[in-house]
């Protein structure tokens, strides 16, 4: 695996970028078509929710069994997969909603906002980009452990992250635009934010790669599965609706989790 720790690396790095997408899309026009972005972020999530429950899961059981037998194997695994859900949960937790990339609602908090209230956008947006930080040091994790281990599996990833990370991006840039009136700032707070996402994914390799066994390969994989199935139901699905209509959201997730099928057929 670790020949492909280059090719993992530069999947990760263009998934955390494209937060500056949404940054670009967010300055080039005031407005934007949000049936596309509901479509979008479905797709995203039932791309990530497919890979996770069919795919990943299934490689870190299947990791575990061949270490400790069948049903300690599974024991394990939904251990692992419970325990990702709750570290992405607790990050959430310390996110206060109003700074929470998130809560999808920048336009109110803007169009609602007195001039002395538009002063406090800035902060706004300087807290937004620290929780998108910290979000995506996880998320850069689990797109570095897939390419790793599976190129093609690392590829749907990313491009599933990427389309996530894009209406961070905008939730940085609007309020730091509106503060500042600067086109400059508001795109190089969001770029950065998104670094956060390989620099997660380092982070995570150069402090397991001594450890990495097939047991701790089972582990991560687990917990990777549990992190995307959250970031899907509790980001991806309610931004989707919230931009647009509740069947666009679940047409889009469904179209995702087909993708991901007929992709997975075609490098079986």
């Amino acid at each position: 695996m670790t020949e492909n720790v280059g090719f993992a690396f530069l999947l990760t790095l263009l998934a955390g970028l494209s937060t500056g997408i949404g940054s670009v899309l967010g300055l080039l026009s005031r407005r934007f078509n949000p049936k596309v972005l509901t479509v979008s972020l479905g797709f995203s999530a039932g791309v990530m929710i497919y890979v996770s429950l069919v795919e990943i899961f299934q490689k870190a059981r299947i990791s575990l069994t061949m270490c400790m037998g069948e049903k300690p194997g599974y024991l394990w695994t939904a251990g692992a997969f419970f325990a990702g859900i709750l570290v992405i949960a607790l990050i959430d937790r310390l996110v206060p909603s109003y700074e929470n990339p998130h809560e999808v609602n920048l336009d109110e908090k803007i169009a609602g906002a007195s001039e002395k209230e538009r002063s406090k956008l800035l902060r706004m947006g300087v807290f937004s980009a620290l929780a998108i930080g910290i979000h995506n040091f996880p998320e850069g994790l689990a797109t570095f452990m897939s390419g790793l281990t599976d190129p093609a599996l690392g590829i749907s990833i990313a491009v599933a992250i990427a389309i996530h990370n894009i209406p961070e991006g905008l939730a940085v840039s609007a309020p730091v635009y509106f503060a500042t009136k600067s086109r400059k700032k508001a795109f190089v707070y969001s770029f950065l934010s998104g670094l956060a996402e390989p620099i997660g994914a380092l982070a995570g390799y150069y402090l397991l790669r001594t450890l990495f066994t097939d047991m701790m390969f089972g582990l991560i994989f687990a917990g990777v599965a549990g992190i995307m199935v959250y970031i899907s139901l509790d980001e991806l699905l309610p931004a989707a609706e919230e931009f647009g209509e509740h069947h666009l959201a679940i047409g889009g997730l469904i179209a995702g989790m087909v993708i991901m099928a007929a992709s997975l057929a075609l490098f079986m």
